[in-house]
């Protein structure tokens, strides 16, 4: 009998040895929830690059942490459009999350075409005047016969149809690239007549 006991008391020793053995070799990891403060959505990376695309100035971390809170890229559009801002996320977000790098080319994110150089080139020295096609205007209004810069733009009035509509809206864009142009320029003089005064 005596022996009995001392099996007994042996097994019960070495199992609970084995359980304190191996609950201390394996760390226990906290969950998400406890680390952040909240139970964190499900946030896909198309989400975050969707308001990243919106917003190209917003970090994507800020982005991704609002989106573990909401949820939705909607609610997250929305606060960014009636507060300008996302706040930062805590320091406990980078133990779950490393921080994003962001790429130095905003034409260069994944999941966009890369712009050829000669095209980026391009479409960098490409002025509105020329993109507009206004260059014979410019001509004129460098002539003098132009509308005065207060009258750019005009007022609006509803076409019957989509054609007439759209050009009334085409030359209405045209007006208000000239009278910008105008400024531009009668501020440039102003501003080289100051230091000769």
């Amino acid at each position: 009998m005596g022996e009995v006991v001392n099996v007994i008391v042996a097994v019960a020793v070495i199992v609970f040895i084995v359980r304190w053995a191996t609950s201390n070799n394996a760390p226990s990891q906290p969950s998400p929830s406890s680390i952040l403060g909240f139970r964190p959505k499900n946030v896909t990376p198309e989400m975050v690059e969707t308001i990243h695309n919106m917003f190209p100035d917003i970090p994507s971390d800020n982005i991704r942490y609002d989106l573990l809170r909401t949820g939705s890229v909607q609610i997250t559009t929305n606060k960014l459009l009636e507060r300008g801002f996302l706040p930062a996320p805590p320091p406990a977000y980078f133990t779950l999350y490393p921080r994003a790098v962001e790429p130095a080319n905003p034409a260069a994110r994944p999941g966009q075409a890369q712009q050829p150089a000669a095209a980026a080139s391009k479409s960098k020295s490409e002025s509105l005047i020329s993109r507009f096609h206004l260059e014979d205007r410019v001509i004129a209004s460098a002539s003098g016969v132009s509308a005065a810069p207060e009258e750019a733009g005009g007022k609006s009035v509803w076409e019957e149809n989509a054609a007439k509509r759209e050009a009334s809206l085409r030359e209405r864009k045209a007006q208000m690239i000239l009278a910008a142009r105008q400024r531009l320029l009668a501020q440039q003089a102003a501003q080289q007549a100051e230091p000769s005064s």
